[in-house]
């Protein structure tokens, strides 16, 4: 008996398995913050072939992305990381709790060999991680051959933790469960833009950008950071490279563009800011640059015969075009880095300084023609530009708008024929001026009129940015015409061009909504009797059915938890809970013209044929599960809002209760309606109970006795009313809520009742007296439901602080803590046996929680809430290293420290990598690896001294702890156990004493010829860091010697290797070519003699 009162409690973990009801996520809660890429086509940077026609469309969905296949309209595959949880807890394979903020794919990080690669993903996060999937062509192939919802689970459609034909053992969630490359730089700052570096010549670049102000490069195939940036005082909104040439004598740069209004120009050679566009008023929300390759001009990979184009998009409206100038400042950026430190800038303002550095030149506007009446007047700025992969059109997307703008590429000759028609009417207008200065009438408009001859220029008045600018030069109207326009049904959050152009020569744009949809749109070539007159876009299809307009206000499942209904507004959708797919997608609307109802719950029937929907109108309303339609509709059923519904059925008893803002709690009987529609039910008023204030929350206890059945009902005092069911009669009232009660529900014996409220607390209540047992307090805002997993007194909670949380009645305390929503958590559904959760919340999207076999220790969970605590503390210390820091230090004001002076000496970049919990602990595991080690040496030395007095040849056994290997071997395994990434921050953490030893063990390796490129990379790294240090101490010098010459060697052993391997391969290949090519024979017979050929009697 005393063994078992001291045995601590333990329970199974519930973890998020998988996510469903999103299409696209992106600015669908205030904590996610917007980024202008949220969509992208896998396979686009192979445009030229035809497979790229039928490329899935990668979204954002919450923790996840979604391949749609636009073609069926139907999801292909879903990516998302499983996370092990910190502390090393749970099974390992729960959905990671962070929102992805935006995306970017390239399939080029193999080389340019031709050889089609993997493709890789790269995903920029709320929690400020870069995460790159790689995926596998096979495993593309498998996806773009889907055909029909039974490979929903071969396709990784479907994420789950429990057991079955898609558990975690076998084969169908290999794909999904695969480890990304986790690459932490940013902190605990959002990251907001992620690119590939898809210039010729560059292999597996990637740069992202953050709400810090900070943009770090990143080297894909060493797993590390190379440098980062600074110079943005605001998050980074756009992130472009450059490479204005294809031989590497040209300048290798990136552009970014912030929130404080201005857009750099760096030199990755030189590491430093070479010029700044400023003239931007307001913040530049998004940027892009693109080869222009109009009609008629080069199509080729060659970058030289290209024109390069910038395109921004700032917060006052306008589209600023620059050009690049100077194409060789790569060669020489190193000279001029202290030059660079000072303020060269370049705005759109017209006053140039005198500077032969500058890459980029200023063009002018894009505006669309004012007669077309597009809302080029308002005030919202540019959230999107982007090229189409052709290069011959640009599109931009306004903020909170409808509508994209479309505009193609002139051709040479039609670019010098608009410029010499704008410098005629330019020399026309002066001349008419100087002959009337005071009539200004006389001007004359057609309805297609470039609008630079009044309103532009109107606007160049303004700032005189074009008046500055040479006559003579192109300017950007110049060089664009307007195209069309694409409106779409909502506001747009983005759009993404598709990679292959149609056979009519138009173009295919996807649009993602606000109402978390998508929609794709064509934009057909002009004809040929106006090709300049703008065209229409239209409609081919929308996909809506996948996910919820606005926030899901009810979850319900049906009685063999194989369905979910969920409601959102006045949409209602039917899921199947097995494979997350949409059964029906239904509106809430009467059959005749009219308004959609609000639906506020929802409840299955039995049979699981129809739902019940109470809606903010009063009305109850019965719809048929197969058919989509509304059978019944009992019209001002209440003369309020209905908020709660309950449903009890035993056998043959069916009870339907409703609880609204009337007062009122009316009891409806099920009953068939009469005539053809004798097969669908309809509800009937049976009885009434009146209250005195209105009624938040109604529940029916799980008694099979009539007698003993009870009713609670949860009014505006903040009080819970129960009633006996059969009688009506008052029985209890439970006060104690300095709030209205929201959420309860009784055990499954009737003996307890928990209840939660708007005053964050929980009450533990008992049934039998309506005493208080408990109060309980967890969550930081209102608590939204609460349910009771069944047979059991353990009840899981969710609230408006975006957490769901799993209790104990009994022991009155929190079992679990579960994160994943974006915004607050409205409804719950426990299944009938625990094995699973469904909650849903105002992020349109609901998660599932399945219970896995991994015990829960309470010390344990209370160690990891300490642990993120201190995690996310330390995190925003570490985060004010860089634009916080910088900007903290001017607050404070040096005084007699003038701006550009202050700004010469910030640094313009530095370590990539900054320290977290994860490097800090696998440089705790090298210092135990290092003493362990140490501690074995001298035991092994002890020992061998020993035999050697006694003369025997008895052998020391191995060391378990080292796991049979021998010191240096043992510190070489750990070493490669850490990450690439945190390797440099977790030898950081290391003193000077322990870096010694390290470098002891290093030279044993290196003359073993033992992890040659890891044991090079961590000397050279410790030698940079500790130099002071190591010079200092003599007794290192010899160590460094043997140290300097063995890395030498090993290295220039393992070059000539590589070299003579590449040249062996390269010999291979071009045999077989040739052999190919004598068997193929292709020289000697043309196409003319193979049909002259055919017809011939040999």
């Amino acid at each position: 008996l005393s063994t078992e009162i001291n045995m601590q409690h333990t329970y199974l973990r519930y973890e998020c398995a998988d996510a469903f009801s999103l299409t696209c996520s992106s600015g669908s809660t205030p904590s996610v913050p917007h980024s202008s890429s949220i969509l992208a086509f896998l396979g686009s940077s192979s445009n030229n072939n035809n497979e790229s026609q039928n490329c899935p469309l990668l979204s954002l969905a919450g923790s996840q992305l979604i391949g749609y296949d636009l073609r069926r309209g139907e999801p292909l595959l879903k990516i998302g990381h499983r996370e092990l949880l910190s502390g090393g807890v749970g099974t390992g394979r729960s959905l990671n709790s962070s929102q992805i903020v935006c995306l970017d794919v390239s399939s080029e990080c193999d080389g340019n060999s031709g050889k089609e690669g993997d493709v890789k993903v790269a995903t920029g996060w709320v929690d400020g991680s870069v995460r790159v999937f790689s995926l596998d062509p096979k495993d593309m192939a498998r996806f773009t051959s889907f055909s029909g919802s039974d490979d929903a689970e071969r396709n990784g459609l479907v994420h789950t933790l429990l057991g079955g034909s898609s558990n975690f053992l076998g084969n169908n969630e290999e794909f999904a469960c695969k480890e990304p490359l986790v690459l932490n730089g940013h902190g605990s700052s959002p990251v907001q833009m992620v690119v590939f570096d898809k210039n010729i010549g560059s292999v597996g670049r990637l740069a992202s950008g953050g709400a810090d102000g900070v943009v770090i490069l990143w080297d894909v195939i060493a797993e590390t950071g190379l440098f980062r940036l600074l110079g943005h005082r605001g998050p980074v909104t756009g992130i472009t490279f450059i490479r204005p040439s294809a031989d590497m004598s040209g300048v290798d740069g990136l552009v970014t563009s912030g929130s404080d209004g201005l857009v750099k120009v760096w030199d990755l050679n030189g590491q430093c800011c070479v010029q700044t566009l400023t003239g931007h008023r307001g913040s530049v929300g998004c940027l892009d640059c693109s080869i222009l390759r109009p009609p008629g001009g080069s199509t080729g990979g060659d970058s030289e015969k290209g024109k390069w184009r910038l395109v921004t998009g700032c917060a006052d409206g306008q589209v600023r075009v620059w050009t690049v100038e100077d194409l060789k400042l790569g060669s020489d950026s190193k000279d001029k880095e202290t030059e660079a430190n000072d303020s060269n800038e370049t705005g759109a303002d017209g006053k140039e300084p005198d500077d032969d550095d500058e890459v980029f030149r200023y063009m002018g506007s894009l505006q669309p023609p004012a007669a077309l009446n597009m809302t080029t007047s308002n005030k919202e700025g540019i959230a999107s530009i982007h090229f189409h992969p052709s290069g011959r059109y640009v599109g931009i997307c306004r903020a909170n708008d409808r509508v994209i703008e479309i505009y193609a590429a002139r051709s040479e000759v039609e670019v010098q024929k608009k410029r010499r028609r704008r410098l005629r009417r330019r020399r026309e207008k002066q001349n008419l001026a100087a002959a009337v200065p005071d009539k200004s009438a006389t001007k004359k408009r057609g309805l297609l009129d470039d609008p630079e001859s009044e309103e532009e220029q109107d606007n160049d008045a303004k700032d005189g940015s074009l008046l500055e600018m040479s006559p003579k030069a192109i300017k950007a109207m110049d060089e664009f015409e307007f195209r069309g326009t694409i409106r779409a049904a909502n506001k747009i959050r983005g759009f993404a061009f598709a990679p292959a152009q149609e056979r009519g020569g138009g173009i295919r744009v996807v649009v993602a909504l606000a109402t978390n949809a998508l929609e794709v749109h064509s934009l057909p070539k002009p004809s040929k009797q106006a090709p300049g007159a703008p065209v229409t876009a239209e409609k081919v299809s929308a996909l809506d059915m996948y996910g919820h307009p606005t926030g899901i206000r009810s979850v319900s499942l049906s009685s063999e938890d194989a369905m979910a209904c969920t409601i959102s507004k006045s949409v209602v959708k039917i899921w199947n809970v097995a494979n997350r797919s949409c059964l029906r997608s239904l509106i809430a609307a009467p059959s005749g013209k009219g308004a959609s109802y609000y639906c506020l719950c929802s409840t299955f029937l039995p049979g699981n044929t129809h739902v019940v929907l109470g809606t903010r109108e009063g009305h109850l309303i019965v719809m048929d599960v197969a058919s989509g339609d509304i059978v019944y509709t009992e019209e001002n059923a209440h003369d309020g809002a209905i908020w709660s519904l309950d449903m009890y059925h035993r056998k043959d008893v069916i009870s339907l209760v409703t609880g609204s803002a009337d007062k009122l709690v009316k009891y409806w009987a099920i009953e068939s309606q009469e005539g053809d529609d004798s097969r669908h039910p309809m509800v009937h008023h049976s009885r009434t109970l009146q209250m005195s204030d209105d009624v938040m929350c109604v529940r029916f206890s799980h008694s099979v006795d009539k007698e003993k059945r009870l009713l609670f009902v949860a009014s505006l005092d903040s009080t819970i009313k129960v009633f006996f069911d059969d009688s009506l009669k008052f029985f209890l009232s439970l006060y104690g809520h300095k709030l209205p009660v929201l959420a309860f529900d009784s055990s499954f014996d009737d003996t307890i009742l928990a209840s939660g409220g708007a005053d964050k607390s929980i009450k533990i209540w008992g049934l039998d007296f309506g005493d208080t047992h408990r109060t309980m307090y967890g969550h930081e805002d209102s608590i939204t439901d609460l349910r009771f997993v069944k047979k059991t007194h353990y009840f899981f909670t969710c609230s408006k602080d975006r957490t769901v949380r799993y209790w104990d009645a009994d022991r009155f305390r929190q079992v679990l803590l579960l994160r994943g929503h974006a915004s607050e958590v409205n409804c719950l559904a426990v299944s009938s046996n625990g094995g699973f959760v469904l909650s849903g919340g105002m992020d349109r999207q609901v998660r599932v929680w399945e219970r896995t076999k991994d015990i829960v220790f309470l010390d344990e969970e209370r160690e990891r809430e300490l642990e993120e605590m201190f995690d996310k503390v330390g995190g925003s210390r570490r985060d004010e290293t860089t634009s916080d820091a910088l900007i903290r230090a001017q607050k404070d004001g040096e005084e007699g420290l003038d701006a550009d002076e202050d700004d010469n000496e910030k640094p313009q970049s530095e370590a990539a990598v900054k320290q977290s919990v994860l490097s800090v602990s696998s440089g705790d595991r090298i210092l135990e690896a290092l003493e362990t080690a140490d501690k074995e040496s001298k035991e092994i030395a002890t020992s061998r001294k020993l035999q050697e007095e006694r003369g025997g040849d008895s052998k020391r056994a191995p060391n378990p702890m080292l796991f049979g290997m021998d010191p240096p071997a043992y510190v070489l395994w750990i070493l490669r156990s850490v990450k690439s990434v945190d390797v440099e921050q977790s030898l950081l953490v290391l003193p000077l004493n322990h870096v010694e030893r390290l470098m002891h063990y290093l030279i044993v390796n290196l003359q073993r010829h033992k992890g040659v490129e890891l044991c090079a990379k961590i000397s050279v790294f410790l030698i940079k860091t500790h130099q002071a240090q190591i010079v200092a101490n003599r007794t290192m010098m010899t160590p460094l010697r043997e140290l300097q010459t063995l890395v030498r060697n090993r290295t220039t052993e393992i070059r000539d290797t590589v070299g003579f391997n590449l040249a062996a391969v390269r010999m291979v290949a071009r045999i077989a070519n040739e052999k190919k090519s004598d068997r193929l024979n292709y020289e000697e017979k043309s196409m003319k003699d193979i049909w002259g050929e055919l017809g011939k009697i040999v």
